[in-house]
């Protein structure tokens, strides 16, 4: 019986163990070796040393909504200092609550489209005087909430134009300033610092002085004082309420007038 465990073992189990040592061998030698790659840093991290890109360093149409030539550049983030680069066909810019400090020549230079500019909310405090004269279709122009004191020239063929709520001083207002745009219908310089009223045009409909520092008018700053006959058609309204005027010391200052003027006076 010995020797037959013996002869099983040496003839069938020895081989079986040496030939799958050797397969396990064989399997082994063959897995490839796996080496360790260190792949590049593609910046997936923050880094903190990058400059974020300015306002003025990026196109006007990814900074703002260019819709078929209207601009909305309003709450600009990262801030708008200045007014950005336009398309040709820009027609209405709207670049309203922003940063913008001051309006050069170039700005508006060459844009004949432009028919609406509003540039309300913004910290303006100068415009160079040829910003906006070259601008021959140039209709409405809003300038409200700024801390302008004096105004450039304006393009004649404006409809209407708003200034309230600056820093306006009479010596900053041409006394001629508005006389010459004989389209000029809707006139708002109310809240600022004018001590007197300017020249106004045969064609308004509206004009806003409220809350300035305006103390006298006289028989011509409405009407026509040597003719009782001359009648104003075009002006239905007039604020100046919250100015020292007292309304009642001028009592033919308003005769032409088909409405006297709106608002609480003393």
């Amino acid at each position: 019986m010995m020797q037959l465990r013996t002869l099983i073992f040496t003839s069938v189990v020895l081989p079986w163990i040496l030939s799958s040592a050797a397969k396990d061998e064989y399997v082994e030698a063959r897995k490839p070796k796996r080496d360790i790659v260190n792949l590049p840093d593609y910046g997936f991290h923050q880094d903190t040393d990058t400059a974020v890109p300015k306002a003025d360093e990026l196109p006007t149409c990814l900074l703002c909504v260019c819709l078929s030539g209207s601009v909305y550049c309003e709450e600009v983030n990262p801030e708008m200092s200045a007014v950005p680069a336009l398309p040709k066909e820009t027609a209405y810019l709207y670049a309203r609550f922003n940063k913008i400090t001051k309006i050069r020549n170039q700005d508006f230079a060459d844009m004949a489209t432009l028919r609406r500019i509003d540039l309300s909310g913004n910290l303006i405090s100068e415009i160079e005087d040829g910003a906006f004269s070259k601008l021959p279709n140039l209709e409405e122009l809003t300038l409200a909430e700024n801390k302008l004191i004096k105004l450039p020239t304006l393009p004649t063929k404006l409809v209407s134009f708003n200034a309230n709520f600056n820093k306006l001083k009479t010596q900053g207002v041409k006394a001629t300033a508005f006389k010459k745009l004989t389209r000029l219908v809707y006139l708002y310089l109310g809240n600022n610092e004018l001590t007197a009223v300017p020249q106004l045009p045969e064609s308004l409909h509206v004009v806003h002085l409220q809350n300035n520092k305006i103390s006298a008018i006289t028989d011509e700053t409405f009407c026509k004082g040597n003719t009782s006959h001359y009648i104003r058609a075009n002006l239905d309204q007039v604020r100046l309420d919250g100015n020292p005027v007292k309304l009642s010391q001028h009592p033919n200052s308003f005769i032409c007038l088909q409405t006297l003027p709106v608002g609480w006076y003393n």
